[in-house]
Order: structure tokens, then sequence, then C-alpha cells
């Protein structure tokens, strides 16, 4: 029977590599509070890692931008309460998993976060010193994850009903821009998975 509670060996990387990111000059205040928040979900679940749900979870309840393009309707308690319930549904599955799309960039060596988390951590600073080279922000944050199919996080967002090609749509409408590559951020064609840049032309989606 697997046990719960992580043996302090696994709590460690989780701990050091999360601390990290939270002094990482090139994620805003409000960021860095929903990593931190993200890092004590995922001790109190007994998880070994952050994964993209830990991080949606933490946007959605510390984030108020992030909250704003989801909107308060149904479809986001919905989201809400599949998050909430994470210990008893999804997490069940997922703790014999480690989140990862197949993709081996070094940012996935990252301690603390899955592989597919932290490349999707990485994206979002790119994207934001594409824009204006200010810290990474939530909306930032929530785009790198959206655009990645194996994302635990988008898996929740479907079984929600939420579309993650339209809520990339929103936040590039309450940002006011596309990226001179925004095939990039965009949900992408292929199914590889990699938050990465040149995933080809949103006409496409």
């Amino acid at each position: 029977m697997q046990h719960r509670i992580p043996r302090q060996s696994d709590r460690e990387p989780l701990a050091q590599g999360t601390h990290s990111a939270d002094n990482d000059a090139r994620l805003s205040a409000e960021l860095a509070a929903v990593v931190a928040g993200a890092r004590r979900r995922a001790l109190r679940d007994g998880d070994r890692q952050i994964d993209t749900a830990h991080l949606l979870h933490s946007l959605l309840e510390s984030d108020a931008e992030v909250s704003a393009v989801f909107g308060d309707g149904p479809q986001t308690a919905r989201l809400l309460g599949y998050l909430v319930q994470r210990s008893i549904g999804y997490g069940l599955r997922w703790q014999s998993a480690v989140e990862d799309s197949g993709s081996v960039p070094v940012v996935a060596e990252t301690a603390g976060f899955s592989p597919l988390a932290a490349g999707c951590m990485e994206h979002a600073r790119e994207r934001a010193a594409r824009r204006d080279d200010t810290p990474a922000r939530g909306v930032d944050l929530l785009a790198a994850i959206v655009v990645d199919p194996q994302a635990r996080a988008v898996e929740v967002l479907r079984r929600a009903g939420i579309d993650p090609h339209e809520l990339f749509a929103r936040i590039e409408a309450r940002t006011g821009r596309r990226d001179l590559d925004a095939g990039a951020d965009g949900p992408a064609g292929d199914r590889s998975g990699e938050c990465a840049v040149g995933r080809g032309d949103p006409a496409s989606w």
C-alpha cells in the first residue's frame, strides 16, 4: 500500500527547488506567491513534485488577474471542485507517475517541479521577456500551461468543460498583444506537449 506521506528525503528536493523559485527575480511577487502556495499544497497532499495541476489550483486561488480570465461561471466552479478533490480523484492515479511530456530540456531537471511544470515555468519567463522584459505574471504561467496537451492541468480543464484554446485567446485579449511567434504560446497543433518556442501557426489550431 502506497504511503501518502513522503519520506524526508522526498520532501527536501521539493522544498529546496521551489524556495529558489520563490526568490527568482524573473517572477513577479504575485507569481512567486503562487509557486509558494503550490509548494504548500504539494507537501500537504504528500506529492513529491509540484505539477501543473498544483500550479493551476494556486493560480485560481491567489492570482486576481488569472481569476478574471476564468470568470465566475459554473465551469470555473466545477474546475475548482475537481482540483479541491485531488486527493480522492485525479491525485490517486497521478501519485504513481511523473508528469512529463517526453521532452528533455535542461530546465526539466529543476528540483521540486515535475519536468513538464518546470518547462512551463521557464516558458512563462520567456513569454514575459518577449513582451517587455518585466517579471513573469500569473497569466504568463497560465498561457504556458494551457498550450501543453500532456499537462495534468489541461486534463482537468477539459474535464471541467473549459477549452484551452479559448482560454488562451482570453489571455491574449486581456494582455492586449500577440507574440511575434504566437504559435509558440498557442495550443500546439502537434501532440508532443513541449512548452517550447516555435509550435506552429495559431490559424491552424
